[in-house]
C-alpha cells in the first residue's frame, strides 16, 4: 500500500473517532432533552435520512470534480453541525444540527472512492479491510473520547467529536493529494446531481443487487443499534458507562477481525462466502441477545456477533468495488452509501414504535425481529450470490 492510501486510512480513522465518540450518548442526550424512546429514534433517522438524499449526490460530484473538494466539504459540514449540537439549548436545535450533519456525510463513501482509486483490484478487499480496522480503531478510542467527554457534560461530547473532524479536514486540505486523474473525471451535467440514479443504479450489473442486500443488511442492524442502548440501560440496569465500555469493546474486536481476521479468512473463502458467514453468525447473535436478560450472558453473545459482523460492510465495500467500473467507483459507493443511509433511517424508527416506554420487555422485541430479518436477507444473499460473485482470488 502506497502513501496516498495510508493517509486515507488516517483520515478514515480520524473521522471514525469523531462520529464514535456520538454514538454512546445520542439516546442519552435525546433523552436529557426530554424526547421519548420514539422521539429519540428519529435523531438517528433525520440524519440518515438526510444522508440518504445527499451521499449520491456527493459520489457523484467527486466523479466530476474530484475526490478531495467533496471530502473537505463534508468534513467541514460535520464540525458546523456538531458545534451546534453541543451548544443546543432546545431540541429544535438537537434536530437541525442532526440533518445538517446529515446532508453533509458523504465522508465515507467518498474515502472508499480514493481507496478503490489507488489500490489494485487483487489488493482491493486487504484495503477495504485495512479502510476498515482504521475506523476500526476508531470505535476504539471513539467511546474512550467519549466516556471522557462525557465527565463534563453530554453535549462537551459533541464538542470534542467537532474538533476531531476538525483535524481530519486540516490533514484532508493540506496532506492528501486528489486520488482521481483528469481524464478519469466524469462530465456529468452539473444540474444532474444524481438522485435519478438510486433508482438506475439497481441496474447496474452485479452491483444493483448487492445494494439491495446492503439496505435490507443495514435496517436490521440498525434495529438492533437503537434497540441495544435501552435495553442495555433498561432491561440489564447498567449505566452510561457501562454502555461506552460495550462500545469500547465492539471497537476492539473490529480492529482484530478487520486487521487479522480479513487476511486469515480470505486465504480460505472468496468474500462471497466470508459475507454469507458473517450474516449467519449475526443472524443467530441477534436471536440469542435476549433470551436471557443476564448481563455476563449478553456480553458473551455481543463478542461472537462482533467479530463476525465487523466483516460484513468491508466485504460488502469490496464487492460492490470490484464489480463498478473505475471511472463509477465514485458514484457506485456512493448510492451504497446512500442506500446504506436510508436503511438507518428506517431501522431506528420501527425499533422506536416496537418498544413501549415502561415496560422492560418490549425492549426485546427489535432484537428478535432483527435476527429473523436478518436470516432472511442472509438466504436472499444465497440464492442470488452468482448474481454479485467476482472471480478474482485473494
Amino acid at each position: 500500500m502506497n502513501r496516498i492510501f495510508w493517509i486515507i486510512a488516517l483520515v478514515a480513522f480520524i473521522n471514525s473517532l469523531s462520529f464514535t465518540i456520538l454514538i454512546p450518548i445520542i439516546y442519552l442526550y435525546g433523552r436529557q432533552f426530554g424526547l421519548s424512546d420514539f422521539h429519540t429514534s428519529l435523531l438517528f433517522s433525520i440524519y440518515a435520512i438526510a444522508q440518504f438524499l445527499a451521499t449520491p449526490i456527493i459520489g457523484k460530484l467527486s466523479d466530476r470534480f474530484g475526490r478531495k473538494p467533496l471530502l473537505i466539504i463534508s468534513l467541514a459540514g460535520t464540525v458546523i453541525a456538531n458545534l451546534f449540537a453541543g451548544t443546543a439549548t432546545a431540541a429544535t436545535t438537537l434536530f437541525l444540527a442532526r440533518f445538517l450533519d446529515g446532508i453533509t456525510g458523504g465522508n465515507n463513501a467518498v474515502a472508499q472512492a480514493m481507496i478503490s482509486d489507488v489500490t489494485e483490484p487483487e489488493r482491493r478487499a486487504q484495503g477495504f479491510g485495512i479502510y476498515g480496522a482504521a475506523m476500526g480503531l476508531g470505535f476504539v478510542l471513539g467511546p474512550a473520547t467519549s466516556l471522557a467527554a462525557q465527565q463534563i457534560s453530554l453535549g462537551a461530547a459533541f464538542l470534542v467529536s467537532g474538533s476531531v473532524a476538525m483535524i481530519a479536514l486540516i490533514v484532508t486540505t493540506f496532506l492528501l493529494p486528489e486520488t482521481i486523474k483528469s481524464k478519469d473525471k466524469q462530465a456529468h451535467n452539473i444540474f444532474d446531481l444524481g438522485l435519478d440514479n438510486l433508482i438506475k443504479g439497481l441496474a447496474i450489473p452485479k452491483v444493483g443487487i448487492l445494494l439491495i442486500i446492503n439496505f435490507f443488511i443495514g435496517t436490521t442492524f440498525t434495529l438492533f443499534t437503537f434497540a441495544f442502548q435501552p435495553y442495555f440501560l433498561n432491561v440489564l440496569k447498567q449505566d452510561n458507562q457501562s454502555l461506552t465500555l460495550m462500545f469500547l469493546l465492539f471497537g476492539v474486536l473490529g480492529v482484530i477481525m478487520q486487521t487479522w481476521g480479513v487476511k486469515i479468512l480470505s486465504k480460505y473463502f472468496n468474500e462471497t462466502k466470508i459475507l454469507l458467514l458473517s450474516l449467519c453468525v449475526r443472524s443467530f447473535s441477534f436471536l440469542l441477545m435476549p433470551v436471557f436478560p443476564i448481563v455476563s450472558y449478553f456480553v458473551v453473545v455481543s463478542i461472537v456477533f462482533s467479530l463476525f459482523n465487523s466483516l460484513v460492510q468491508p466485504m460488502i465495500n469490496t464487492l460492490i468495488s470490484l464489480n463498478a467500473k473505475p471511472e463509477e467507483q465514485g458514484t457506485a459507493l456512493g448510492l451504497n452509501s446512500s442506500y446504506l443511509s436510508m436503511s438507518n433511517g428506517v431501522g431506528p424508527v420501527i425499533a422506536g414504535m416496537l418498544v413501549s416506554q415502561g415496560n422492560p420487555q418490549t425492549y426485546s422485541y427489535p432484537l428478535y425481529l432483527a435476527g429473523f430479518l436478518t436470516f432472511l436477507v442472509l438466504l436472499f444473499a444465497i440464492v442470488n450470490r452468482q448474481r454479485y460473485k467476482v472471480n478474482i482470488s485473494m
